[in-house]
């Protein structure tokens, strides 16, 4: 549950509550009622990270090569493997490994491609394991609902409904030309994904630590509304490439170097989060924490860490679910235009005086 009583939503629910009706992003009044007799728990990120970590510390050791898609989601590249252990030995191997060691039970898809390994493992839940031998695809996909399909969300399988597509059979069987007149360019992508194609390739998993930026000044300085706007700006860019990369950090620190070159630097652990506002009065209040001896800084820094996958949990009537739009066209625009060219105006102000 994300929040607390009737304001929270379901981050997630068990296969007992799907039945009565209950799914993620669902008021948690609602699921109340859809199932009174539901146990809620309020959502605990710090502990699915160390889980995911714990996971992916085996998955790294054990793969040939490993590419992690989200906090609870790989794919493995197994070719070769069949020379040695063969691969569904191999990944019943680490299905066990990781239930002995980590205390998670896992569910696991077999195949020639990321697309239909993904619709396998949905196929598969909870904790089992499908193998699609290759040429299989089409036998495996085409008696499924379109909405099992990657790329096919809610709205685009209402669509295909319109249409009279209601499996991914009968959307593999249309000619591609007619799908990519309805939905312009990933018309191709979704024909061929309905018809079990997916040439992308597994990305190796290299696990970024941390990201910072400092600046050093030609002057050194003791205007603390100028270092609390240089510490806005730097969060702002960070933030931004957080989100750009689909992550959250759970520890943020700051840096001071005085003039007489003493350096100093604190860090706080925080609730994962990638969002400017919140960042910001971290980096705020801790700089006031640090920055004690009255004397002349010549450097500021911040530095992400602990940083993980996934995106902010939004609760109702919280203010970050109000700002997530307002960040999403801010990032936009400074993709678009430069990473300057959407800044908080107390940063613009202290560096026009």
């Amino acid at each position: 549950m994300g929040g607390s009583g009737d304001r929270g939503v379901v981050a997630a629910c068990s296969y007992e509550a799907r039945k009565y009706g209950v799914h993620s992003a669902m008021a948690g009044r609602i699921a109340k009622q859809l199932c009174p007799e539901a146990i809620f728990i309020r959502g605990d990120f710090d502990s699915y990270s160390q889980y995911s970590e714990a996971v992916t510390d085996i998955m790294l050791a054990e793969s040939p090569l490993l590419e992690k898609a989200s906090i609870d989601e790989f794919y493995v590249d197994m070719t070769g493997m069949e020379r040695f252990i063969g691969c569904y030995k191999w990944a019943g191997n680490i299905k066990k490994r990781i239930l002995k060691e980590v205390g998670l039970q896992i569910t696991y898809g077999l195949s020639a491609n990321k697309t239909v390994s993904k619709v396998a493992v949905g196929e598969a839940k909870p904790n089992g394991q499908i193998y699609v031998p290759y040429g299989q695809e089409k036998p495996f996909l085409y008696p499924l609902p379109v909405g099992k399909m990657p790329m096919v969300g809610k709205q685009t399988a209402h669509l295909l409904k319109t249409m009279g597509v209601y499996t991914v059979g009968t959307l593999g069987s249309l000619p591609l030309r007619m799908i990519e007149g309805v939905f312009g360019q990933n018309g191709r992508s979704i024909w061929e994904k309905a018809n079990g194609l997916d040439n992308s390739l597994v990305v190796p998993y290299s696990a970024q630590k941390s990201m910072s930026k400092e600046s050093t000044y030609n002057q050194d300085t003791i205007d603390v509304c100028f270092l609390k706007a240089e510490l806005t700006q730097m969060v702002m860019e960070l933030a931004s490439d957080l989100r750009g990369l689909g992550q959250m950090t759970g520890c943020l620190t700051i840096k001071i170097r005085y003039a007489n070159f003493d350096t100093h630097t604190r860090q706080v652990q925080i609730p994962y989060t990638a969002a400017d506002h919140l960042l910001i009065q971290y980096a705020h209040e801790l700089f006031e924490k640090l920055y004690t001896r009255r004397m002349l800084i010549r450097l500021v820094g911040v530095k992400l860490s602990k940083l993980v996958t996934g995106a902010n949990q939004l609760m109702l009537f919280d203010k970050s679910a109000k700002l997530e739009p307002l960040y999403q066209a801010i990032d936009f625009l400074k993709k678009r235009y430069g990473k300057t060219t959407v800044q908080r105006a107390v940063a613009v102000g202290n560096k026009a005086a």
